[in-house]
């Protein structure tokens, strides 16, 4: 385990952050606004919310080496997040979004600021954040080696 630079902790706070507004986010939409979520949403969130706790033990600890997973689950998120922003908003994903199995079907969009911001926009956004802040703290990492 190599002690985190300064600059890695501060990142690696602001991966926790991240992942913690997104948590957080989700439950609002879900809990107040009773917003039922589809199946991707159960995706997302299921990538989601153990990086709250992942990130927050590797901050705890300032080691990212622990860290790992959240690299692949928010790679994987950015992945479903971007299938289901797709599923919303582009007609030909649109009739294969609709036949998702739950109660809620996938090309149901709750909320749609400035005309293109759904909430699997703002999910994929997040992850994307987390992918590439937890990047950037392998690469100072590997230059303070």
């Amino acid at each position: 385990m190599k002690k985190l630079t300064k600059k890695a902790e501060n990142l690696l706070l602001l991966i926790w952050v991240q992942a913690f507004l997104a948590l957080a986010g989700s439950l609002f939409y879900s809990e107040v606004m009773n917003y039922v979520p589809c199946e991707l949403c159960w995706y997302q969130r299921i990538l989601m919310y153990p990086l709250v706790l992942i990130y927050g033990v590797a901050a705890i600890k300032k080691d990212i080496s622990i860290a790992l997973p959240g690299l692949f689950m928010s790679g994987i998120g950015i992945l479903v997040s971007t299938y289901h922003y797709l599923v919303q908003h582009v007609s030909i994903f649109q009739e294969v979004g609709g036949a998702c199995s739950g109660s809620v079907p996938c090309n149901v969009i709750y909320v749609n600021y400035f005309g293109f911001i759904s909430i699997p926009f703002m999910a994929g956004i997040a992850f994307l954040i987390i992918f590439v802040l937890h990047l950037l703290i392998l690469r100072e990492q590997g230059r303070k080696a």
